[in-house]
């Protein structure tokens, strides 16, 4: 696969199971991650692994935190099923620097484009993959117990897995309304 059919035929998947990626592909993902825009170098990011034991932990954060908010039961019953989309997850938190000329926002970019990169390079290795958010993204009592601090943010669980299925591919979408030239 050339770069060029990675990026215009890359399309998420959550039809996701065993085998996670073996520790080679990982470590390729993870490098790919590593390699997004980043001004001042300043790697505002972290990743969390999560997979096996780590996945039934998830489950249980999860459920704790909507618990502690008082969610109804089925939604209860949903998100302790949420970590077994896939058999690995990633999750990208940003880890901010203060730095006069890298605003915070700019950071968080970044931090997302390793998402990219890494939802990419797991594409590119023949996995599937799906970056979600949700509102367990943003739930201060999930980022406590993954041990991010209040001022950070979690950019996205990345799930990979190996494909269940085949999706057929989505037609291109036109950019024709989404350029302007000057």
């Amino acid at each position: 696969m050339n770069a060029i059919d990675l990026l215009t035929r890359r399309q998420s998947n959550a039809a996701l199971c065993e085998p996670a990626p073996s520790e080679e592909h990982l470590d390729l993902i993870l490098q790919a991650g590593m390699r997004v825009p980043d001004h001042g170098a300043l790697l505002p990011w972290q990743f969390t692994i999560i997979k096996e034991q780590g996945l039934e932990k998830l489950a249980n954060i999860y459920f704790s935190a909507l618990e502690s908010s008082g969610a109804e039961q089925a939604k209860l019953e949903k998100a302790k099923k949420m970590p077994f989309r896939a058999p690995m997850i990633i999750t990208v938190t940003t880890q901010f620097v203060e730095h006069e000329k890298v605003p915070k926002q700019e950071q968080l970019i970044a931090a997302g484009c390793t998402v990219h990169a890494m939802q990419m390079a797991a594409y590119a290795l023949g996995y599937g993959a799906i970056w979600r958010t949700g509102e367990l993204s943003y739930n201060g009592d999930v980022k406590s117990a993954l041990g991010i601090e209040a001022s950070e943010e979690i950019v996205g669980f990345l799930y990979i897995g190996s494909k269940t299925k085949e999706l057929p591919t989505k037609p291109i979408k036109s950019y024709e309304n989404k350029v302007k030239y000057l």
